[in-house]
């Protein structure tokens, strides 16, 4: 037992380990005020797009958020950092993150928010026209509120999911929470740094996990 604990839970080595991790936590909270809202602008615009009365709008933007959702997230982010550069595009690892998330998000992002709209009946619409309000009008003041508040869970969820895939961001070498962790353990051959960030990610994200199930609690009411 006492092996376990000096193998898994060593104070001493976490304690070291701290300033590293904390280094990796900045890139992880950059790269999440990065993608995250670029994430949901990209997922708006295609939610709108699909739902476009005009087919060569419609159906390329159907497209994209069907590949990017099937592509998975760590293929697509080799893909951008290591396939580009044999056409001449070299990324940093942040960069190259950045573009792979912000397209793996947009889709997931769009299909939500398309749901969102869809839920709101027409009668919304009309009813928003009847008061002089513009199309443009229409859509910020009275549509996407509801439509957001309807699918607000998964909204939640999905930013839940954009968190914890920023640990992919490893694989190219940005110093991120894994990366700096994974470090930390190849230095002291010990799995403590895991661990510890390990409940990083729990302190950063069971909060989020708990709205979440409110909200859920709350719309079934």
């Amino acid at each position: 037992m006492s092996g376990f604990i000096e193998q898994f839970f060593n104070i001493q080595i976490m304690v070291a380990a701290w300033p590293t991790l904390l280094r990796g936590l900045a890139v992880t909270l950059m790269l999440c005020l990065a993608v995250i809202p670029m994430g949901l602008f990209g997922g708006l615009v295609a939610a709108l797009a699909s739902n476009s009365n005009y087919k060569i709008i419609r159906w390329p933007t159907i497209a994209f958020v069907d590949f990017f959702r099937s592509i998975p997230p760590l293929v697509l982010l080799i893909f951008v950092y290591s396939g580009l550069p044999f056409a001449g595009i070299r990324l940093s690892p942040f960069l190259a993150v950045v573009i792979a998330f912000f397209l793996n998000n947009s889709a997931y992002y769009g299909e939500i928010l398309r749901a969102g709209l869809n839920s709101v009946g027409y009668g919304q619409t009309e009813a928003a026209r009847s008061t002089g309000l513009n199309v443009v009008q229409t859509h910020l003041y009275v549509i996407l509120p509801q439509a957001v508040r309807n699918v607000l869970p998964d909204l939640l969820s999905n930013t839940i999911e954009v968190i914890k895939l920023t640990s992919l961001a490893s694989v190219v070498s940005l110093s991120e929470i894994l990366y700096s962790a994974d470090m930390a353990r190849s230095i002291t051959y010990n799995a403590s740094p895991i661990v510890l960030a390990a409940f990083i990610y729990l302190i950063i994200l069971w909060p989020l996990v708990r709205l979440v199930s409110q909200f859920g609690k709350n719309l079934d009411v």
